[in-house]
């Protein structure tokens, strides 16, 4: 595939001339430098169970190692060390969930965390209820973290049982995850339940972006900088990010929207350079997300694809 965009490590002189992959090739090939030591799968929502995309990680420490401190960075912002909620099944229950893993690996900067959700059963609403009355009487803050449908499947139960209001200074780590789901609501909406439910206004909600082909996240920082910073999120000094043309892959200029494109260190061992279908702007490194793309696959992931499973074929051959 690099040989033939004539991109090799004696022709490329920075992380722009990477050939970007696809993040749909995890779908259909496995790119892996070595044994890995660690396979985490994409949820599957859109194609089924057999085209899963894998992601093959080579050195699991570096993994655990890139999302600690952002983690730190802008969900715990400085608070002393409080209880997790999990609405996330933990990594035993999901050993192939890298946002299982990623959870795992933050408990060890918690007061200790309960795991209020299973993959078989989904979320233990009565567990859920248990947690935030004992959280509310300790008086200690604590904090939730959950895909925006596991919260979504929580705040419908919690809505009925009126529950008290968690402690001054929780925050939610919310994740996005609506993909495949036969029923979404508006991140406002989302957000206006949740503090009405909870007691933690929507400055308090941290929005997590990340994707299995990606070892590093995003994060809106607001508990850093205010409200106002919740339309971006920031990455980590070894995450690149640009907007291209959907046509021609060309980078487009800070603050017009295209098909968002990361160049990520902690994948080293698999695919740093990673072309996804999500549309956003970047400007001054910070990303706004705007959405899916809409309708066909972009001609310019389409056109990648094309050339990745001819490089593929050849290869197998």
């Amino acid at each position: 595939f690099c040989d033939a965009r004539e991109r090799t490590p004696t022709t490329v002189s920075t992380w722009r001339d990477v050939p970007a992959v696809p993040a749909t090739a995890f779908k259909h090939v496995d790119l892996c430098v070595a044994e890995p030591e660690r396979i985490f799968l994409t949820s599957g929502t859109t194609r089924g169970s057999e085209r899963r995309g894998r992601h093959l990680v080579a050195n699991i420490d570096l993994y655990r190692a890139s999302l600690v401190p952002p983690f730190e960075a802008h969900v715990l912002a400085g608070a002393n060390r409080m209880a997790f909620l999990s609405l996330i099944p933990s990594p035993r229950e999901l050993p192939d969930s890298s946002l299982s893993f990623m959870v795992g690996a933050a408990e060890r900067l918690s007061a200790g965390i309960a795991w209020l959700a299973d993959a078989e059963r989904g979320i233990d609403t009565a567990a859920v209820g248990s947690a935030f009355e004992a959280a509310a009487a300790r008086g200690d803050p604590v904090l939730v973290l959950g895909t925006a449908l596991a919260l979504l499947h929580a705040l419908e139960w919690l809505e009925g049982e009126s529950p008290p209001p968690l402690p001054e200074d929780s925050r939610i780590m919310e994740t996005g995850g609506f993909k495949g789901a036969e029923r979404t609501v508006g991140r406002d909406e989302l957000y206006a339940r949740l503090a009405r439910v909870t007691g933690v206004p929507p400055g308090r909600i941290v929005n997590e972006y990340g994707m299995t082909e990606l070892l590093s996240q995003l994060y809106t920082p607001v508990l850093t900088e205010g409200p106002d910073a919740a339309e971006v999120h920031v990455a980590p000094p070894w995450l690149k990010a640009r907007a291209l043309d959907p046509v021609s892959l060309a980078e487009l200029p800070d603050g017009e929207a295209g098909l968002l494109c990361f160049f990520d260190l902690a994948n080293a061992g698999s695919v740093c350079h990673v072309l996804t279908e999500d549309v956003g702007t970047v400007e001054a490194g910070r990303v706004r997300l705007l959405g899916r793309a809409e309708g066909a696959e972009p001609r310019g992931c389409s056109r990648a694809m094309d050339e990745l499973m001819a490089a593929a074929g050849r290869v197998e051959r």
